[in-house]
């Protein structure tokens, strides 16, 4: 490993005007994860945040960064490419002219790198899930390389050996839901299921509720524009069966092929009034300040093989979601549960869930 000089950019004009830092990070996170959502997760600031930083370079700069398309994600306009590349062009010079930082902050560095856990973890999105990954420090010797993706996505790169743990969530309560495809997913010899969070999830509906909405078969009857989940994702699946117990056929909701992937990102369609309802957590809600009716209580869990349930990075992890830290964490987010975080179980506890106290 080698340390190399950074750069810091800024404006000239009369006086410099230095460069957002934040605005680099995001858009090398929008290019690796062609989601805005996801960007802003991994660089930690809020999705207006996000948006605002986004809105006001395009006016300082005189020409959109990023590309936004409701259901196809974002990806980075030419002239957001082009900043990326002049960038990597100027370290890359900048490297080769100014020597290394010195060999003994190099093999600390090596050091400490060597001696870090890592667990790569697909995962539904999550809020406390996020924010770990972001609070766990190199001091703690783990770190969570986290990809948010649908539950059943998270599942398959799980079986397929490209995942050492996958994150997915499973409705509470005596209600008839359907778990098959979740326990269809695991090997009940190979698997065990960690215990993260539990968690709120319903309808995402503007401030003060105005249309008095309490169910799905409101948002369809009142011809209501609604923002979907996408199609493999874990809150997908609940919508779609919240809307085959209440009789309500899915083509009668006006927006129901507009989809989003993650919870922030339908809190936010709903909060710029670009839809009337939406479905997803409670902490989204709260973020934006938006009425939230709760429909599902459901339980998180992290999957992992039973042969490395001892292993140091997962004993490390489990460690982490027993720790007063973690239930602090969760705390900071509306609707959430830590109780019970970092329990082992096999896979009979996602029958189980169906006997645990829900929203019914």
């Amino acid at each position: 490993m080698k340390l190399i000089p950074i750069l810091a950019w800024a404006f000239e004009g009369e006086t410099l005007e230095p460069l957002d830092p934040r605005l680099l990070p995001l858009l090398d996170a929008i290019a690796a994860h062609a989601s805005l959502a996801a960007a802003i997760d991994e660089c930690g600031i809020s999705y207006r945040a996000g948006w605002g930083l986004l809105r006001d370079y395009q006016r300082k700069l005189g020409a959109p960064l990023v590309r936004l398309e409701r259901g196809r994600g974002a990806a980075l306009t030419p002239s957001g490419m082009r900043l990326l590349d002049a960038r990597t062009r100027a370290a890359r010079r900048l490297a080769r002219i100014l020597p290394s930082l010195g060999t003994d902050v190099e093999t600390q560095a090596r050091r400490a790198t060597s001696e870090q856990l890592t667990l790569r973890i697909a995962a539904s999105h999550d809020f406390v899930l996020a924010a770990l990954s972001r609070a766990a420090p190199a001091d703690e010797a783990l770190n969570l390389d986290v990809a948010f993706m649908g539950s059943l996505d998270a599942l398959d790169a799980f079986a397929a050996g490209r995942a050492d743990a996958a994150g997915f969530h499973v409705p509470l309560g005596g209600r008839r839901w359907d778990r098959s495809p979740f326990r269809h997913a695991l090997d009940a010899r190979s698997d065990r299921l960690v215990r993260f969070v539990d968690r709120d999830q319903g309808l995402i509906l503007p401030r003060g509720n105005p249309a008095r909405v309490k169910n799905l078969s409101d948002v369809a009857s009142r011809g209501l524009r609604f923002i979907n989940r996408q199609r493999g994702s874990g809150t997908r699946l609940l919508i779609d069966q919240i809307l085959a117990d209440e009789g309500v056929d899915p083509g009668t909701i006006n927006g129901a092929g507009s989809e989003e992937f993650t919870h922030p990102a339908v809190a936010a369609t709903v909060a710029s009034g670009g839809a009337d309802a939406g479905f997803g957590l409670r902490a989204a809600a709260a973020e934006y300040g938006l009425a939230f009716v709760p429909l599902v209580r459901e339980r998180y869990f992290l999957a992992v093989r039973t042969k490395y349930v001892e292993s140091p990075a997962v004993a490390r992890l489990i460690g982490v979601l027993r720790s007063a830290q973690f239930a602090q964490i969760a705390r900071r987010f509306a609707g959430y549960r830590s109780t019970g975080a970092g329990s082992v179980a096999t896979l009979k506890a996602i029958v189980a869930t169906a006997s645990a106290p829900g929203s019914d």
